[in-house]
């Protein structure tokens, strides 16, 4: 099927981009990317990745964040990939766990939505938040959204919400998609004067400008951690660094934990394929943060 113009609410979906998906769509037809690479010896393992980050209001009892990114179900993403990923989110005795959007790749079906859904759900963890990505914003990004709140999933686009009952002091904030959602950092930032700790929720790093321009309006300025994906840490890389990374921020910030001025930023480099499936120097990972009081 040719398609030459986003199906959803996202923007910058050009005709080059048309073309290239579209001709994917043929070429990829059966999934066949996704069961080579899957056979290639390492290619599911997936890192998890775990931060001791003291961020909390004095007080208040550490917690246990898990981070997920760039998932991409389709044709270049094997499914032993997923199962990889979503074991170590399950072991990882999460309080709560953030979706980093980027859910699919290509089309969002009501069978790869059903997938997604049943895998977030056997996930433990009391709240599971959530953002899009640009990915989902070109297709029928109502379809992922009905599913994943089915499966107790609650979407922050542009809003925030308290962490959880025990951590009244910290709050979420959900940033949509900066390149092609329409990110409002004051709508999302609103009411949170009274927080004392943040933790941010976005795609891409490239929503950072936006939510320090919002900080600079709150004092005290709370202690914030910046989280997103989007960058697949290059995806293919060298041992020297990334080749290509998406993105003005993500250039700068393509992989992994950065100080950012006031802000802990980490850009996860996700665990599924686009373009192209397979990964060089650019391992798959879910993140878990263990958030402590500050002393």
């Amino acid at each position: 099927m040719i398609r030459l113009r986003s199906e959803g609410r996202g923007r910058s979906y050009s005709v080059l981009r048309g073309v290239v998906e579209s001709s994917l769509r043929i070429l990829y037809k059966g999934g066949w990317p996704a069961v080579l690479w899957g056979n290639v010896p390492g290619a599911c393992e997936v890192d998890c990745v775990v931060h001791r980050i003291p961020l909390l209001p004095r007080g208040e009892k550490s917690v246990r964040i898990g981070f997920i990114s760039d998932l991409h179900l389709g044709p270049t993403t094997p499914s032993r990939l997923l199962d990889n990923a979503f074991a170590h989110l399950s072991r990882a005795n999460l309080d709560v766990l953030l979706l980093g959007g980027d859910y699919v790749f290509l089309d969002a079906t009501e069978k790869q939505a059903s997938e997604l859904a049943s895998r977030i759900q056997a996930v433990p963890a009391r709240r599971k938040l959530a953002v899009l990505g640009n990915h989902d914003l070109w297709t029928h990004h109502e379809i992922i959204e009905q599913a994943l709140v089915g499966a107790g999933v609650e979407f922050l686009t542009n809003r925030n919400d308290t962490l959880d009952p025990a951590h009244p002091g910290t709050r979420v904030v959900g940033l949509d998609d900066p390149w092609t959602g329409k990110l409002d950092a004051g709508l999302a930032f609103n009411g949170t004067s009274g927080a004392r700790a943040l933790v941010v929720l976005c795609h891409s790093p490239d929503g950072l400008p936006a939510a320090q321009k919002a900080l600079l309006n709150m004092v005290p300025m709370p202690d914030v951690l910046y989280v997103c994906g989007h960058t697949h840490g290059g995806h293919i890389a060298t041992p020297w660094g990334p080749l290509i990374v998406p993105g003005r921020m993500g250039k700068r910030y393509p992989s992994g934990l950065y100080e950012v001025g006031p802000i802990k930023l980490y850009v996860s480099r996700g665990v599924g394929g686009i373009e192209l499936p397979i990964r060089a120097y650019a391992r798959p990972e879910v993140v878990v943060f263990e958030l402590t009081a500050k002393g």
